[in-house]
Order: structure tokens, then sequence, then C-alpha cells
């Protein structure tokens, strides 16, 4: 039976784990997409990643707040980095973009090329845990997105792009470790895709909408056929997108 297998002692942090990625990943998404810069989330979640992966070296503790110092720092070196060269060379900022995170991701594999749990290491980060996350374990993380999302909602205007870089590899540092690299992408990039065209308030409703049930429906087909969570959440999240999609389409078409 379904039911057996959820267990919603499990499935309630990690929907709250997905939801909060989604509170600031959906604006930032859609400022992503704005600005044109698609693989920055990849660039910097990877680099964020490769802060992690400096610390385990270093055998700091993997919950420790060593690591988070690390990983935000990488970040955030990155993003004063990005910031520079949008300025400087802003017709190849998503080349560039693009340089950063395959030397993030290389990076990544050459100083876990000796350590035998190495491979397992890349995974999580890859995938994510968020099967793992606990309301304790979830506490920092929203008070620290209530303050990014106050900080983006207020003053996005004046913060300029270096506030938006900045605000943006924070996020990202804290959704990368709980739910890995492809689920901050897809969380970023699928619900702004799909809702490209829609006026900018309905725009934000129906993003939050897409990704909600997309982690939704994710979680629970996961569990249910025993398949790796942020790989069935990703898939979920760009069929519940396309559905969306082809709707608002037709919706649009019956207006005209």
């Amino acid at each position: 039976m379904i039911g057996d297998i959820i267990d919603w002692s499990i499935i309630g942090p990690a929907l709250a784990a997905g939801f909060l990625v989604l509170s600031t990943h959906v604006p930032l998404g859609q400022e992503v997409l704005k600005r044109g810069i698609i693989f920055i989330d990849l660039a910097i979640a990877q680099i964020a990643g490769l802060g992690v992966i400096a610390a385990h070296g270093l055998d700091w503790e993997q919950d420790g707040f060593e690591v988070q110092i690390a990983a935000v720092s990488a970040a955030l070196v990155a993003a004063a980095i990005l910031n520079w060269t949008e300025k400087r060379w802003p017709q190849t900022q998503e080349a560039l973009i693009g340089i950063f995170f395959i030397l993030a991701a290389t990076g990544g594999i050459l100083l876990l090329a000796n350590n035998p749990h190495g491979s397992e290491h890349l995974k999580e980060l890859l995938v994510g845990q968020i099967l793992w996350s606990t309301w304790t374990s979830l506490a920092p993380i929203a008070a620290l997105y209530a303050a990014l999302l106050a900080v983006w909602f207020l003053w996005r205007e004046r913060i300029g792009a270096l506030g938006f870089y900045v605000s943006f590899a924070i996020a990202v540092t804290a959704s990368v470790q709980i739910v890995g690299i492809y689920l901050v992408f897809a969380s970023l990039i699928i619900p702004a895709v799909a809702t490209a065209r829609l006026r900018r308030g309905n725009r934000l409703f129906v993003s939050y909408v897409i990704g909600a049930v997309g982690f939704l429906a994710g979680i629970i087909l996961s569990l249910v056929f025993d398949l790796p969570t942020g790989a069935v959440v990703v898939w979920s999240m760009a069929a519940v997108a396309l559905l969306a999609g082809f709707t608002l389409s037709e919706k649009r078409e019956g207006i005209h």
C-alpha cells in the first residue's frame, strides 16, 4: 500500500526544505532569466560545493560552522568576480560563467581523486540529501532566507548588480547543501521559463505553484518507486512546468 510507504515524518521536513529553496530561487531565477545568465546557478552552486569539498579535505566536521564559512566564502568570491566581469566584459559573461562552472566541477574531482568516499561526496552535492532534512536543520536556513527575501523585495532596485550576485551566492550556498546542484538549477530555471510570458504578479504566484507541485509529486513518487529523490523531483517539476506552459498558452490563444 502507498500509505504504508509514505512517511509524513520524512516527507514533511523534505517538503519544507523544497519550499524554502523555492522561496528565494523563484524570484532569483526570474532575475537570472532576465539578465540572460542562465548557468550562473550551476557555476555558483558548483563553486560553493568546491568550498565544501575543500573543507572535507581538511577534515572539518561535515555539519560544522567551518564548512559553512568555506562554502559561502567560495561563493561570495565567485560572486564578486562575476560582478566585476559583468561590468568589464558583459558580452562574454555567459561564457565566463561556463568556464567558472567547469573549473569548479573539475576542481572538485581533483580534490576528491584520492578520497575513498569521493564518489559518494560528489553524488551528495549533485542530487542532495533532501530526505535527510529535519525541522531543526531547516530553522537557520528559514531565518537566512527570510532576511534575503526582505532585502530582495524591499530594496532590489537599490542593491544593484553586486547585491544581486551576493544574494544569489548566499541563497545557493545554503540550498545546494540540502537539495543538491541539480535541484538548485531546476528550482531557479524551470518555473521561470514556464511562466516567462506572464505578468510579474501572476508570474511569481504561478512559478511558486509549479515548483511546489513538482517537489510534492517528486518526493512522493521517489518514495513509492524507491528512486533518487532529487532526480525524480527534477523530472516532476519539468512535467508540471510543461503542463502549465501548454495550459497558459491555450488560455492566451483563447483570449486572442
